[in-house]
């Protein structure tokens, strides 16, 4: 089923172009990770999801109902975490999520089982008098999570959830979110920590200036954004020699020599072997190739396609 989709979806803003002709789905228990340039139009399709913002034309629906015309109906099913939460003055953590709670028709015993069992879910529990006001970056993403939580949405959308904040607390944002997956929520999320994505998200959307380039699995995207196997090899001796010889071989589209340095801190040359789609199945060859002429190998390995190789390849018009 589909939770989240978009038709043709199109956000301006006077002669601006927020969002053009934006066609997404996200299924059921997704995680996605919507990424992009800053500018790009993550922001404008998250608030029109979390009904914040109308369409220009086009139309989004979430679990079934189209924003807009049924947004009452639609609240109730999303959590929206911003980038950065409104902070209330003098208010301690205990009572933002019970206010919150009110607000959303939880009262009396119901509403303190809620509260307690989110800050112990966000591991907050330890901070729950603590003032708002005086919680570190982290902690204030946490308790935004938390304050989402407390109707127990299907949907949830966030907004750079692990912006500005250190290694630590996005590890323990990224652990959280894992745990919110297992659980069952379908979760769009953008994000300029592309790594992290790669490890939390089954699938991903790219987009740049309100355009959506890619929408699909991670493995996919990958495969995509793959223009050729690249190899690192590095010889012991004659290192020229041996770049000649494998720019010979069968598949091979290009060699060059980059200077790197090794282990020991001394420069080293690594010859860059790239092969085009069809010269792969080749790569097994070139050990014996070097090693029949007398080359004695110290690195052979291939170089990975990653999320952030495929979100810059992509941007850059490299793939089609």
């Amino acid at each position: 089923m589909a939770m989240i989709e978009t038709t043709h979806l199109t956000k301006k803003y006077d002669d601006l172009v927020a969002l053009n002709n934006l066609n997404l789905t996200i299924e059921e228990g997704d995680c996605y990770g919507f990424i992009g340039p800053n500018g790009a139009g993550k922001t404008t399709t998250i608030k029109i999801l979390a009904t914040l913002l109308k369409p220009s034309s086009g139309q989004a629906q979430v679990a079934g109902y189209t924003v807009g015309h049924q947004n009452r109906k639609i609240r109730p099913l999303i959590g929206y975490v911003p980038d950065f939460m409104g902070a209330y003055e003098d208010m301690v953590v205990l009572e933002y999520l019970e206010f919150f709670a009110a607000a959303y028709n939880i009262h009396g015993a119901q509403r303190k089982k809620v509260v307690h069992d989110v800050l112990e879910l966000t591991d907050l529990g330890y901070k729950a008098t603590a003032e708002v006001n005086s919680l570190s970056r982290g902690m204030q993403q946490r308790l935004s999570i938390a304050r989402v939580l407390l109707h127990d949405p299907v949907v949830l959308l966030m907004d750079e959830p692990a912006s500005g904040l250190d290694p630590r607390a996005r590890i323990e944002i990224r652990e959280l979110l894992k745990e919110l997956r297992r659980m069952g929520k379908t979760i769009l999320i953008s994000s300029h920590i592309l790594h992290e994505l790669a490890e939390l998200c089954n699938a991903v959307g790219i987009i740049e200036r309100g355009k959506l380039l890619f929408s699909g699995s991670v493995s996919e995207i990958l495969r995509r954004a793959r223009l050729g196997h690249v190899l690192h090899v590095q010889v012991e001796q004659r290192t020229p020699d041996a770049a000649a010889l494998l720019s010979k071989a069968q598949g091979v589209k290009k060699v060059e020599l980059i200077e790197q340095a090794g282990s020991d801190g001394r420069a080293r040359a690594t010859i860059q072997v790239t092969f085009d789609e069809s010269g792969g199945g080749a790569i097994s060859d070139l050990p014996n190739i070097l090693i029949n002429q007398g080359f004695r190998l110290l690195r052979f390995d291939e170089e990975p396609v990653n999320l952030e190789t495929a979100f810059m390849r992509l941007t850059k018009g490299l793939v089609q």
